[in-house]
C-alpha cells in the first residue's frame, strides 16, 4: 500500500438518512492518482458515501479528511476549489448553452478581487476540448443527446480544475457506446491530469475494466477491496449480490468479466471459467 498523504480518508464514519443508519464506524481511504469505484447492491450506501466524501451528507459521527484536513473545518470554496462533484442526476438548466454550463465550474475560483480571467477561458476551452464537446459549445444543453450532456457535466466538472472528483454514476442513463465513451474520457482524465476519481458503478465488468480499484460495499460495511481480480470473485459476487456467476477473463481488456448463470446451467465451461484468483480469501476482506 501506498504511504503518501491519501486524497480522502472516512475515519470512523456514521452516515444515515432521518431514523435510518446506512454505515456505522466505516473506514477507507482513497489514494492519490488512482481510479477508485463503489460498487455493491442497490441500498448498499454508495452514493451516501459519495455524498458524504463531497460534503453533502454530514457523518453523524467521525470524520472525513480531505488531504489530511477534516473536511468539515474547510469554508465550501475551499473544498471545491479541491474537489468536484458529479451527482447522479444534475438538474439541467434552460436556456443555457454547453459553454455557459461550463463556465460554471470556475466559479469557486473567483472573487470580486479576482474575477473572470484568461486562465478562466483557457481552463473552460480546454474542458470543452478534452471532452469533445468544442464544436457544441454554443449549443443549448438541452438540445443535446444523453451522452452529450454527460459530457458537458464532465466538462464542468474539469473546468472546475480540482485535483478530486467525484462521480456517481455518470453512465446512469446511457447506452452502451455512451457509456463506453464516459469511462474512457475519465481514465483519460486520470492518466492525463493524475486526477483522483471516486465513482460509482452498477455495471460490474465495466467496473472492473476501467478502475484501478474496487470497493465492495455490503450490509454496511466494506465487504472487499482490492485490485478488480481480488474483488470480482464468485464469492463476492454471491454475498453482495445474491449473484451465481462466472467470473472470466475479458478478451478485449484482461479484467475480469461477469457472467450471470442461468439456473442449473453448468458452471464448469471448457474454457477455463474463473481466474485463479477466484475467491473472497484473495481479496482484502474486512469483516
Amino acid at each position: 500500500m501506498t504511504t503518501s498523504e491519501p486524497a480522502l480518508v472516512a475515519e470512523g464514519v456514521t452516515l444515515g438518512y432521518d431514523q435510518h443508519t446506512v454505515f456505522t464506524g466505516l473506514d477507507l481511504r482513497i489514494d492519490p492518482g488512482t481510479v477508485t469505484t463503489l460498487i455493491g447492491a442497490n441500498g448498499c450506501g454508495k452514493s451516501t458515501l459519495l455524498k458524504a466524501f463531497g460534503r453533502l451528507l454530514t457523518p453523524r459521527a467521525g470524520q472525513i479528511r480531505l488531504g489530511g484536513t477534516p473536511l468539515r473545518q474547510l469554508s465550501s470554496r475551499a473544498v471545491a476549489r479541491r474537489l468536484a462533484i458529479l451527482p447522479q442526476r444534475p438538474l439541467t438548466p434552460a436556456a443555457t448553452t454547453v459553454r455557459d454550463l461550463v463556465m460554471r465550474g470556475r466559479h469557486p475560483h473567483q472573487t470580486l478581487l479576482r474575477p473572470w480571467s484568461p486562465d478562466d477561458a483557457r481552463l473552460v476551452d480546454d474542458a470543452l476540448a478534452a471532452t469533445g464537446m468544442t464544436e457544441l459549445a454554443d449549443r443549448d444543453v438541452t438540445a443535446l443527446s444523453g451522452g452529450q450532456l454527460q459530457r458537458a457535466w464532465i466538462a464542468l466538472v474539469l473546468a472546475q480544475d480540482a485535483p478530486l472528483i467525484l462521480l456517481d454514476e455518470p453512465t446512469t442513463f446511457l447506452d452502451l457506446s455512451h457509456q463506453l465513451e464516459v469511462l474512457r474520457l475519465v481514465r483519460r482524465i486520470n492518466a492525463s491530469q493524475g486526477a483522483t476519481i471516486v465513482m460509482v458503478l452498477h455495471d460490474l465488468s465495466l467496473a472492473a475494466r476501467y478502475s484501478d480499484r474496487l470497493v465492495v460495499l455490503h450490509d454496511g460495511a466494506v465487504l472487499a477491496d482490492g485490485e478488480p481480480w481480488q474483488v470480482i470473485t464468485r464469492e463476492v459476487l454471491a454475498t453482495a449480490f445474491g449473484l451465481n456467476a462466472l467470473v472470466i477473463a475479458d478478451p478485449a481488456s484482461g479484467r475480469p468479466l461477469v457472467v450471470p448463470l442461468e439456473p442449473g446451467q453448468d458452471d464448469h465451461p471448457a474454457d477455463g471459467g474463473a481466474s485463479p484468483n477466484d475467491g473472497l480469501s484473495n481479496a482484502r476482506a474486512v469483516g
